[in-house]
């Protein structure tokens, strides 16, 4: 049995019109009478015609799909963020295409290719921790296809972006451990590739400093986000001869980590602290006593709309590059 899709054409054939009456009929111009219009209508629905949509996107110039490149879908930052994301995009009736960096610039790299290759009408972006270049965003130009990123950004001025500040929020967060009487607090730090690392640490500094507390370069220690890297971190910190008593941790992922290693070890006083208020810490036993909100859904929304407007406009006179910054908002989950 022949379950090809029906077309203008089949449709024209079977009423004994012209393509060019279907297809008016179809989209409801006056110049087609009503008696031909339900015909038309009537036998599409029979048929169970679907329009072409390679024939739309080509009349219209776009295909409406959308990219997004996010560093690992299994973060739950990301994942909140995806939903949010999709939602808008078929409410606009795009569709959208996901990559995974998994924090691999090269791999990157090929995503943006790849989807550049398929005709993508804008790309929204988190960047990698190890992208120091970003030749392959600008070369998109070229094809006037508009690239909005979010959460992880460029520090470039000249780019479309959203992301959440997180510099004030950490001298709050150090604030708040030292109004605890913390005196000697502990300080994971990201890779250095991140922007976002070194504006945790210019908050903690700051802190310290508002505060006057002498800052010892011995309870900073860096992770690049593996399991592995993030024990590492936290081992050199507890097995100092003065540990500290409380630790910032570059993410709920790293302080989760680090909560499980020094629980084993049995410092169960430890007052921890991290960032992305994520949803999974409330299944935790001992979560982080603070955690900064860095609004997944909201950044992804606001991320979308820039890009949509990118590209409904793509034709048009470019704006200067929007930049969104949301405050983090402190979360305390004094539970313990």
């Amino acid at each position: 049995m022949d379950h090809k899709p029906a077309t203008i054409k089949d449709i024209a054939q079977r009423l004994k019109v012209s393509i060019s009456t279907v297809s008016r009929a179809l989209h409801n111009h006056p110049s087609i009478g009503l008696r031909t219009r339900m015909q038309v209508k009537n036998l599409a629905t029979e048929l169970n015609y679907e329009p072409n949509q390679a024939a739309i996107s080509f009349k219209k110039g776009k295909t409406f799909t959308i990219g997004v490149i996010l560093p690992n879908l299994r973060e739950e930052f990301f994942s909140m963020a995806i939903n949010s994301i999709e939602d808008t995009a078929t409410k606009n009736n795009y569709t959208v295409l996901i990559g995974q960096s998994h924090d691999d610039k090269e791999r990157e790299k090929k995503i943006v290719d790849t989807m550049r290759r398929h005709r993508v009408d804008g790309i929204l972006v988190s960047i990698s921790k190890n992208t120091d270049s970003f030749d392959h965003f600008e070369d998109l130009k070229k094809y006037k296809i508009p690239v909005v990123f979010f959460d992880r950004v460029p520090e470039s001025d000249d780019v479309y972006k959203v992301f959440c500040s997180l510099k004030q929020s950490s001298v709050d967060m150090v604030d708040w451990l030292i109004s605890k009487g913390h005196k000697r607090i502990g300080f994971i730090k990201g890779p250095c590739s991140m922007s976002s690392a070194d504006e945790r640490l210019q908050g903690y500094v700051q802190s310290l400093a508002k505060n006057r507390i002498s800052l010892d370069g011995n309870l900073i220690v860096e992770t690049d986000l593996t399991t592995e890297q993030n024990v590492c971190a936290i081992r050199n910190l507890l097995d100092r001869v003065d540990p500290p008593t409380a630790v910032v941790a570059f993410n709920d992922y790293v302080a989760i980590d680090a909560i499980r290693y020094a629980k084993s070890k049995g410092y169960d006083h430890i007052y921890f602290t991290s960032y992305a208020n994520l949803p999974i810490t409330s299944y935790l036993d001992h979560p982080p006593v603070v955690s900064v909100e860095q609004f997944p859904q909201q950044q992804a929304e606001r991320a979308i709309d820039i890009l949509l407007k990118l590209v409904e406009a793509k034709d048009s006179p470019t704006e200067p590059p929007t930049k969104i910054v949301l405050d983090g908002k402190l979360v305390i989950n004094l539970n313990k």
